[in-house]
């Protein structure tokens, strides 16, 4: 039996980056995955030969000398990646019923504050607080800056301090306030819970640049796969794993669904942390301790109108729009079943084979598991798979749909009849496919009531156990990008890693 020296749980993008550091540090490792596509959230399909994204829309930071560019460049994906850079003016457009205007989030720190000065030139000095604000926060998280510098966060002001009421502090303009926390679907945002540097963190990386990966993001899962190939690590499909066997106190074996087990030094998990903690079956960790993980509550899901547009009708918008029906851009997540939806994002695809016009685009809206419940027990992830759950649930998907594309039409009326087809995702669809528990968008609620209480370390209570992934420290590609080089650290020491990734790409 081949026994490796790390074994990663979970293929989604932390998975693949920390396979890659271990990797090149010369390391003996596989990746196991239970499902036939890699690559967690940066999975693609396509429909009448458009190809959607299932988590990635955009990416934030990719300029030179930006800090993802210089992360990728380690990973090297910079070369690689089909890139295009949306709307320096807005890249982001936030609207509401019964305002015309459009409110911009632009790129670059000056441009942010001048565009949203065009509609509110009585706040510049409010807006530019706003942005030092942020570039403050940033500033205080050394690995989201590739510098090896530690700091002690225990009584940071912004960790204590939620979104909404500190933007309210900024600025008494009700409308530029909903403005300004208008993409919170970024990071699931809900009043008097998110704290502000999950707000700050998430927002300053598109500021800084904002791009599109034309034709989908699973590029960057196939040139990590593709890198991981080369240096002799193994990726296994269809591997689902189930138990931890020990010898000891320390993990020997992974024991997969089908009985299969795979021997290793060293385990790194980037699934559900309640998963992983219930394939430690015995005393190795405390019923308080996995308690204390199964307890913490999960962000929201959301539910997904995935369109192809009939070819040469809606020219490309280069950047994405927020619509909301209400004033209140932090109910998203609380919302009324009755008023479904409150707000919906629009994504317009990018694709080399019709340049000027979008040939599809993804609406989203937030759903809870609460409203798939009905169907929990399904499970299924074999594509063009329609009727796996029963008629009612289709029934329940079309009635979604209906409502989502009909405040799509509100917005964006060119796209009324021009639609060819679409499909749609559910919260159960995000579980069956990423492996969330109960399909949430961002793994657990980051809640500044209890700072430290979300601060999910990686490094477990059991020795040869590590975890890795969107609960560790920040979600999206960003924070999976640097919560691997967070767990890699826990084996070759911090500052020799960060020395080593800055040495490669300076």
């Amino acid at each position: 039996m081949t026994r490796y020296d790390a074994v990663i749980i979970g293929s989604g993008m932390g998975g693949l980056c920390t396979a890659f550091i271990l990797a090149k540090e010369g390391m003996k490792v596989c990746v196991l995955e239970k499902n036939r596509q890699i690559g967690g959230s940066l999975q693609i399909f396509s429909r009448d030969k458009a190809i959607f994204d299932t988590g990635v829309h955009y990416i934030g930071a990719l300029a030179p000398g930006q800090n993802l560019n210089r992360y990728f460049k380690y990973f090297g994906l910079m070369d690689a990646l089909k890139l295009h850079k949306m709307d320096e003016d807005g890249y982001d457009v936030i609207t509401f019923a019964g305002d015309e205007n459009k409110y911009p989030h632009a790129q670059g720190y000056e441009n942010f504050v001048e565009q949203l000065c065009k509609l509110f030139p009585e706040e510049r000095d409010n807006l530019n607080l706003y942005i030092k604000k942020v570039r403050e926060v940033c500033s205080a998280f050394p690995l989201y800056n590739l510098e090896s510098t530690k700091k002690d966060f225990t009584n940071a002001w912004y960790l204590s301090t939620d979104t909404k009421t500190f933007i309210d502090t900024i600025t008494k303009n009700k409308r530029l306030a909903e403005v300004l926390g208008g993409s919170n679907i970024l990071y699931a945002g809900l009043e008097n819970v998110t704290p502000f540097y999950v707000h700050a963190l998430v927002v300053n990386s598109y500021i800084e640049s904002a791009y599109r990966c034309v034709d989908g993001s699973s590029q960057i899962t196939r040139h990590l796969s593709n890198s991981l190939k080369k240096m002799g690590c193994e990726i296994f499909n269809y591997s689902e794993a189930v138990k931890f066997h020990f010898k000891g106190d320390e993990i020997d074996e992974v024991e997969l669904k089908n009985g299969e087990r795979i021997a290793g030094k060293l385990f790194i998990s980037g699934i559900d942390l309640a998963k992983t903690v219930d394939m430690v079956e015995g005393p190795q960790l405390r019923a308080a301790y996995k308690n204390r993980i199964k307890s913490l509550e999960n962000s929201c899901s959301s539910f997904l109108v995935n369109a192809v547009v009939n070819e040469n009708t809606f020219p490309y918008l280069n950047h994405n729009v927020y619509h909301y029906r209400i004033p209140n851009v932090w109910n998203g997540p609380m919302y009324d079943k009755a008023e479904w939806p409150e707000a919906v994002a629009v994504f317009p695809g990018t694709s080399s084979r019709c340049p000027g016009f979008a040939e599809n685009f993804t609406a989203m809206a937030y759903m809870t598991f609460d409203e798939v419940k009905k169907w929990e027990h399904t499970f299924h992830t074999i594509p063009n798979y329609e009727d796996g759950r029963g008629q009612d649930y289709e029934d329940f998907k079309a009635e979604k749909a209906e409502k989502v594309l009909k405040n799509v039409f509100l917005r964006l009326p060119e796209l009324r009849g021009n639609i060819k087809s679409f499909t749609c995702a559910t919260p159960l669809t995000y579980r069956d496919y990423i492996g969330t528990r109960d399909g949430t968008l961002y793994g657990i609620i980051k809640d500044y009531n209890e700072p430290l209480k979300s601060f999910i370390t990686p490094r477990t209570k059991v020795k040869n156990l590590l975890l890795t992934g969107q609960n560790i420290n920040l979600h999206g590609v960003m924070g999976v990008t640097v919560n691997a080089v967070v767990t890699c650290s826990e084996v070759f020491g911090h500052p020799y890693l960060i020395d080593k990734i800055k040495a490669t790409v300076d």
